[in-house]
């Protein structure tokens, strides 16, 4: 009994040590995520902004925090980042959906709020990037329902999701043309995305 005790306790010990050594020369494997559902905030102070007098303060609801466009007639463009992770391979990292913008419009109505996705492909060294527009829709109407006084969430969705190559960045570009007294609050932004790895 004792020979049979001592055999198991032996091929126990070499089964264990044999699975550790797997683990260890395969300890960058891991697992496998497939999400269908991920999103990322990307805050107002993330957020580019090219026209207009902007500040970073408190939002119309306490706690929350917004680039505050003060009243002036003028077309104002914010860039927003899209900072979800990319990858090198085929069909890995982030696919990318859809972008939403959550905004206030007080005082006066604008002209019109747009939205659309730029694609930029860095370029090799001692060359310029690539732009590019990939298609999609804007869900609310331009001149009408996304420029009115109210709090809105609007949102750009690609006609063809795409995987973020490490070589590529995205960004919503939002055009705002403001009337003379049109004050704006740009609260943050989501991506929606599958994630793949």
């Amino acid at each position: 009994m004792k020979k049979l005790l001592n055999a198991l306790q032996f091929h126990l010990a070499l089964a264990v040590q044999s699975l550790m050594s797997a683990i260890a020369r395969n300890a960058e494997l891991g697992g496998y995520v497939h999400d269908t559902a991920m999103s990322m905030h990307i805050p107002p102070n993330a957020m580019h902004i090219v026209t207009g007098t902007w500040t970073f303060v408190a939002g119309q609801v306490a706690g929350t925090i917004c680039a505050h466009k003060a009243a002036t007639a003028e077309t104002a463009t914010v860039n927003i980042p899209i900072i979800i992770p990319s990858n090198s391979v085929a069909g890995k990292g982030s696919l990318l959906k859809s972008v939403e913008v959550d905004y206030e419009i007080q005082a006066a109505a604008a002209t019109s709020v747009t939205l659309s996705i730029v694609k930029m492909v860095r370029g090799t060294d001692t060359n310029v990037a690539v732009i590019s527009a990939p298609a999609g829709t804007q869900t609310l109407a331009a001149a009408t329902t996304a420029a009115s006084i109210e709090q809105h969430r609007d949102a750009f969705t690609l006609t063809t999701p795409v995987y973020i190559d490490n070589d590529e960045y995205y960004y919503l570009k939002m055009v705002i043309v403001a009337a003379s007294t049109t004050t704006i609050d740009i609260l943050g932004a989501t991506a929606n995305y599958t994630f793949r790895a």
